[in-house]
């Protein structure tokens, strides 16, 4: 279940060798600091093989206004990644009911977060239904669409960093 303030969230921080240190600190203070945590990043694929691609509302903390071909979110203290990944795909679209497959772990680091990810996919061809504070816009789009599109419009640069092999078919698909 959610926090209700998003700032006094409780989160995990993680270690460089990509596990819990034990250690917990709000979210603001994660951001704020740049402290190192985890994070789950979703690509949902319908039948038809296209992913869906949204773009963040321009209020989002890290990275507002840009695109995205993943939902996800930071892990809450305690939270396993497999569960938070399945929470935030159904808090950012709507996505539930599908069984996750793990697309692998990377490491992200840049001047606004560092995290330690954890990947996965999912077939959903339910409705998508967008959580107003988070996805401002969002389609289906076919892979070789949404090739084109990384290099048309700004994408949040964690997504494409940690997934651009799975997107140009060098890993797991």
């Amino acid at each position: 279940m959610p926090h209700p303030d998003p700032a006094t969230e409780p989160v995990a921080l993680y270690g460089d060798d990509g596990r819990p240190t034990g250690e917990v600190a709000p979210r603001a203070e994660v951001r704020a600091r740049n402290l190192r945590h985890a994070a789950t990043l979703v690509v949902v694929r319908n039948s038809a093989g296209e992913v869906y691609v949204h773009r963040r509302t321009d209020t989002k903390d890290v990275f507002p206004g840009r695109h995205d071909f993943a939902a996800g979110g930071v892990l809450q203290a305690g939270e396993i990644p497999y569960d938070a990944a399945v929470r935030e795909a159904f808090e950012e679209l709507g996505v539930h009911g599908v069984e996750l497959t793990a697309l692998g772990e990377a490491d992200y680091s840049d001047e606004h977060t560092a995290y330690h990810a954890f990947a996965y996919t999912c077939v959903y061809d339910g409705p998508i239904t967008w959580q107003p504070e988070e996805v401002a816009w969002g389609a289906w789009v076919s892979v070789a669409r949404l090739r084109e599109m990384v290099g048309e419009v700004e994408f949040v640069p964690d997504t494409v960093a940690v997934l651009g092999d799975w997107l140009t078919g060098r890993s797991c698909t």
